[in-house]
């Protein structure tokens, strides 16, 4: 099943977003709501299981006031990742501009719980950041276990393997290989940018990392699959999520796995 919602394509792309995402290697992102003067200030922070709403907040930079100048980065100026908290759900969206420092993603979450919303940005002139910040969803909460460990994911009619281990202190590479209906996709599409896109989070303390894969589309050497590798540094041991967005026969989707370091 693909977790993704998608609002006008609502995912990302490569080069040049490394410091946004994953930071300086295996430096947990996304764990402070407010990181070198700039504050995640969300007007949204409670809402109703099944309900639709728009998720609207500012970002406050260092002298208070709400940043209104953002770098675009992979095609958007900000990019929105929403999980539940017992990493069982995952939400990529990209928020629209609605002046003077206010952005605003229609947004329904169907299951009640506690969620965490991460914000990837880059103010013009500084580097690129990634806060977070809580979402509580009112209704009738039923916790899930996290996923078994497994290095097969299926999405709709895609089956996409996993190859690689986690190892804290290490550049780690992770190569994930799409087939659809048993064949190998050899086709796939840029997405903003690049052929994939791998976002990690710790279960525990949802430590927080964004890796593009090595190469671009159309770079003369990067093939649009089957495989799409990716180098990833950890902040820590524990068990993580992996939640891979690709794009094929025009539709986003997403593939997920649990994995643990050793």
């Amino acid at each position: 099943m693909d977790m993704s919602t998608d609002t006008g394509h609502q995912h990302h792309g490569h080069e040049g977003h490394e410091t946004a995402h994953q930071g300086h290697a295996g430096v947990a992102q996304g764990l402070q709501i407010t990181q070198d003067g700039y504050t995640f200030a969300p007007e949204t922070t409670r809402t109703t299981a099944g309900e639709r709403v728009d998720y609207r907040f500012r970002i406050l930079g260092p002298d208070g006031a709400a940043v209104t100048s953002l770098t675009e980065v992979h095609g958007k100026k900000i990019h929105l990742i929403i999980v539940r908290r017992d990493l069982t759900g995952f939400w990529h969206l990209h928020p629209e501009d609605q002046g003077e420092g206010t952005w605003s993603v229609p947004l329904t979450l169907t299951e009640a719980g506690e969620y965490r919303a991460f914000i990837d940005f880059q103010a013009t002139g500084t580097h690129g950041l990634t806060l977070g910040a809580d979402l509580s969803v009112a209704g009738n909460y039923q916790p899930r276990p996290v996923p078994d460990i497994a290095a097969v994911s299926t999405t709709d009619d895609y089956e996409i393997t996993l190859t690689g281990e986690l190892l804290p202190g290490h550049t780690n590479p992770l190569t994930l290989t799409v087939h659809h209906n048993g064949t190998p996709v050899t086709n796939l599409q840029p997405y903003l940018g690049a052929y994939g896109h791998l976002v990690a989070l710790r279960l525990g303390d949802l430590a927080y990392l964004h890796i593009h894969p090595n190469g671009q589309p159309h770079d003369g050497t990067t093939q649009p699959g089957p495989d799409i590798t990716f180098h990833a540094h950890v902040p820590g041991p524990g068990t993580y999520r992996l939640f891979l967005d690709f794009k094929h026969n025009n539709t986003v989707h997403t593939a997920q796995f649990t994995t643990t370091t050793k």
